[in-house]
């Protein structure tokens, strides 16, 4: 369990078009067997420690044709970011996706003292 300093809990977040794969006929919508799509995200200021990152689809376009397979990921976290990594595999057609994320902890205080 991350345990935090009430007065020092930082909350940050956004959305991330990570592609859109039938405009052009990218690798997720064309492409078969294991593929993935990272995006690097970096946090509005520096966390003191690592945060707690969650990650989730808030779109995704997908073909119908065949089985829905997807997993995505909150990669090399560190204070001051993160990589997104939006995997498939198979015959699975994703045309394009979004993901939300939202990162918990706790930020520096003006007294730390760098020795």
């Amino acid at each position: 369990m991350l345990r935090l300093n009430s007065a020092l809990v930082g909350v940050d977040g956004g959305d991330v078009n990570l592609f859109s794969d039938f405009e052009n006929e990218g690798p997720m919508w064309v492409g078969q067997g294991q593929r993935q799509n990272r995006a690097s995200v970096t946090f509005s200021q520096p966390y003191r420690r690592i945060p707690h990152v969650h990650v989730s689809l808030s779109m995704l376009d997908i073909s119908n044709a065949g089985n829905a397979r997807t997993d995505v990921q909150a990669e090399n976290i560190t204070c001051t970011g993160f990589e997104i990594v939006f995997r498939t595999w198979s015959d699975t057609r994703v045309a394009r996706a979004r993901v939300a994320w939202t990162s918990v902890g706790e930020l520096p205080d003006e007294d730390d003292w760098d020795l």
